[in-house]
């Protein structure tokens, strides 16, 4: 074979080598995080502060139905995807779910709880809060979990690098004399019911293919709020700080 056709066949195979090369670095620079959690837990709020959006005013009354996307940048060009997974039981909520875990795995997960202090929904899209019982919201928080830690267990053990993932505890303000105790029901090796479930995740996927962080954190003060603003940011900031550093950003 002559030397010309030899160079024409190595071209194809550069220019992907290439492509991977410029993959590997924008999925560096800016992973994609999927970020899950039962309706009402603030992940949309949550997710607006970490990508640099203005604070919303008021609550939202009704959750998205669809999958949000949002992309966080900063001075040197470094950042993250956010992929905010519908809260609500539909079809749109599990096709988003396979999206992100199954389809186009995504680096790294932020799943939202709020200590049974998620807001009310109406169903089918309709607007408005409802009043809700804080036992049936940690009841159905746990399920919301059991469905997700699946999914990411499941993801973890296909992947050759590995996942991290860091359950994030908001509205905190509601609960300001018990964030610690609250936070230590949520980790690994608690005992609580949702502590088993991350401790069986953990056995699912194995130490070595996940990393799990819980981290207190509060988008939105209410009106009455003991927190301070600055507290707040702080919360948020130590996020931001633990996901940097989870990313290889800092």
């Amino acid at each position: 074979m002559s030397d010309s056709r030899r160079g024409l066949r190595a071209v194809p195979s550069s220019l992907a080598r290439g492509r991977d090369r410029l993959t590997g670095a924008f999925q560096h620079r800016y992973p994609t995080v999927a970020v899950t959690g039962m309706t009402g837990v603030g992940k949309s709020e949550l997710v607006d502060h970490l990508a640099g959006r203005p604070r919303r005013e008021e609550p939202s009354e009704a959750g998205s139905a669809v999958m949000e996307r949002r992309v966080r940048r900063d001075r040197r060009l470094r950042g993250f995807r956010f992929r905010v997974v519908p809260g609500e039981n539909a079809a749109t909520r599990l096709g988003a779910l396979d999206e992100v875990f199954h389809d186009d795995p995504v680096d790294g997960v932020l799943h939202v709880v709020a200590n049974g202090y998620a807001t009310g929904r109406r169903p089918a899209g309709t607007t408005g809060a409802v009043p809700v019982d804080r036992e049936e919201q940690l009841a159905r928080e746990l399920e919301d979990w059991t469905v997700t830690a699946h999914r990411i267990a499941s993801m973890a053990v296909r992947r050759p690098r590995p996942t991290w993932l860091v359950v994030v505890v908001t509205k905190v303000d509601l609960f300001l004399d018990d964030v610690d105790e609250v936070v230590r029901s949520y980790s690994p090796g608690s005992g609580t019911p949702f502590g088993d479930r991350v401790d069986e995740l953990r056995a699912l996927a194995g130490a070595a293919k996940l990393s799990i962080d819980v981290l207190p954190a509060c988008s939105r003060l209410e009106p009455d709020s003991r927190l301070s603003p600055q507290q707040r940011d702080a919360y948020l900031a130590a996020l931001e700080t633990r996901m940097g550093q989870l990313a290889g950003h800092v």
